[in-house]
């Protein structure tokens, strides 16, 4: 019997686990998402993906290979259709059961390709996810990418490689900027989109190692704080927000690592 031990622990270690910081210290940490009803929003997470449910004090934490979902109770209506991010994506170990438990979820589905392996769906309050099928995957889902619509891709591009230490990559015709656990991916846009502020997809989050120092670094470059660097520890949390050239607000998190 402990071999079964062994498969389950090292099996929740990889649900759980956020990955190693690269060498500027930051990793993907978190999707924020404010919403009328947030228990609504937590059982599609839970029973479509398995996103395993917890709190850390008044916020309710949704666990995923590589990514935390946060789920805050706030009256935004508008979705990611429109603003800065357009869309999140996951990768799946098996495109048909994903494809059932949407089914089974209600959950309505913008586009289906079953050649490509590949869905759109719109989750509760808007929120449009992706996924693509990877039958390799250690887990049975995995975070891929966040969606930028820019009418710059270059620049937004090296903003991201230049703040974040991130890899400068491309997919398909994307320019993007690698991270560890995620990249992010930039489409051309005709016209500027909607900061996300205020949207049921109100941010992003990267986790940083060493937070305060990285947020001193960024300040003694020039940049602007949308809200300072503070340690709360009602939520176990250091925290900062910044917020990029196309309106996208992003959370520098310390913290979540480890839970």
């Amino acid at each position: 019997m402990r071999w079964l031990f062994l498969v389950a622990a090292t099996a929740a270690s990889l649900f759980a686990q956020l990955p190693a910081p690269n060498a500027a210290g930051v990793s993907m940490g978190h999707i924020h998402l404010t919403v009328p009803d947030p228990d609504a929003q937590i059982k599609v997470w839970t029973d479509v993906l398995g996103a395993e449910s917890t709190k850390a004090g008044p916020l309710n934490l949704l666990k995923l290979p590589g990514i935390f979902i946060i789920v805050t109770k706030a009256n935004a209506t508008e979705g990611t259709d429109g603003s800065t991010v357009n869309h999140i994506g996951f990768l799946v170990k098996d495109y048909a059961v994903l494809k059932s438990k949407l089914e089974a979820a209600h959950v309505a589905m913008v586009f289906d390709r079953p050649e490509n392996r590949q869905i759109m769906a719109n989750f509760p309050d808007q929120i449009h996810v992706e996924f693509f099928e990877n039958t390799s995957l250690a887990t049975p889902v995995a975070f891929h990418h966040i969606h930028l619509t820019t009418t710059d891709q270059d620049s937004l591009q090296a903003w991201y490689i230049k703040t974040f230490g991130a890899e400068k990559s491309q997919r398909r015709n994307y320019p993007s900027a690698k991270i560890p656990s995620a990249e992010v991916d930039f489409s051309k846009a005709k016209e500027a989109a909607a900061p996300t502020k205020g949207r049921t997809l109100d941010h992003i989050g990267f986790e940083v190692k060493d937070l305060e120092p990285f947020v001193k670094q960024l300040e003694a470059q020039g940049m602007k704080m949308d809200m300072p660097f503070r340690d709360v520890p009602a939520i176990g949390l250091k925290i900062a927000f910044i917020i990029d050239p196309v309106g996208t607000r992003i959370e520098l998190t310390q913290g979540l690592a480890g839970r």
